[in-house]
């Protein structure tokens, strides 16, 4: 059941009503949230907004069939930015999944491999495209990495902080515990398709909430339904974010 919690969900909901009843269907049971947080920090490049984490638990709140919403987001040693977003989050009642992010500095020494091997490159590109590169390009990167390198950059910081295993786990076993009927997963992460397969062939409802061309080829070859938050920017985004017709409005 729908019920706005804020006075501007009210104001958005008369104005979005296809919205609000695309929701109602997707919340129609008993409904787990898991927001891949750190997948979704990403959209935003290409959305060109940014999803506001208050805003966003509003919007969950005014579904009475929500039952709980887990955020995963990982909190970078000295940045007090990232423990303060959580913090915030458990404010919200979110559930918050934390673990500090990985800096891994990765070497762009190529001096002790034939120029044509892309060796190091594959710390950086990934092998789908990696294999669509010709010899002469893989020559090309190499020398620019050499002069990167021979300039005094010698190696490049990568983080790392996915929540692939915690997120699979946590809803196999809300799945096995009978705590949801719905699942709804906010990343478009290739690892997650067997879990998303494995709760559809269990007959359970599932889908994706994402961004076009976010959602990696293995989730969309499991046919799960996936909701394009493009749909409700205006609930969800940052307010001065909200597009300037529907601002004047509310």
């Amino acid at each position: 059941m729908f019920k706005p919690k804020t006075e501007r969900i009210e104001k958005l909901s008369k104005l979005f009503p296809d919205r609000i009843k695309e929701l109602s269907n997707i919340f129609s049971s008993k409904t787990n949230v898991y927001l891949d947080w750190a997948n979704m920090f990403h959209w935003s490049s290409r959305l060109k907004w940014h999803i506001q984490v208050k805003r966003l638990k509003q919007l969950f709140n005014s579904f009475s069939t929500i039952n709980t919403v887990n955020l995963y987001n990982g909190i970078l040693d000295g940045d007090d930015g990232s423990k303060q977003f959580m913090e915030d989050a458990k404010s919200y009642d979110y559930i918050t999944i934390s673990k500090p992010v990985k800096i891994m500095r990765l070497s762009i020494d190529v001096s002790g491999i034939p120029a044509n091997s892309p060796t190091v490159l594959e710390n950086f590109i990934k092998k789908p495209l990696l294999r669509k590169l010709n010899i002469e390009t893989i020559e090309y990167l190499n020398g620019k990495l050499k002069e990167l390198y021979d300039q005094g950059t010698k190696y490049l910081e990568v983080r790392k902080c996915n929540f692939d295993v915690e997120i699979g786990r946590d809803m196999m076993l809300d799945f096995e515990r009978n705590n949801a009927s719905s699942f709804i997963l906010w990343s478009g992460d290739s690892d997650f398709a067997d879990p998303v397969r494995q709760l559809m062939k269990d007959r359970k409802r599932v889908f994706i909430f994402a961004t076009s061309r976010r959602v990696s080829v293995e989730l969309q070859e499991t046919e799960v339904p996936i909701y394009d938050i493009q749909k409700i920017r205006n609930f969800i985004c940052e307010p001065y974010e909200i597009q300037q017709d529907i601002r004047g409005k509310l």
